[in-house]
């Protein structure tokens, strides 16, 4: 059990997959937008 990483906090894993999750769902909202004409907020139904 050598240097292990904490499971919580800012970790180098935690962080890769923050980054990784947030640039899908940015790629999500945009074809979605995309598809329907509508920005997001107007898809939630919030606008």
């Amino acid at each position: 059990m050598e240097n292990q990483e904490p499971k919580f906090g800012f970790t180098t894993f935690a962080e890769t997959w923050n980054g990784r999750l947030a640039m899908l769902g940015f790629v999500l909202a945009i074809a979605g937008e995309l598809l329907t004409g509508q920005g997001l907020l107007a898809q939630m139904g919030l606008l």
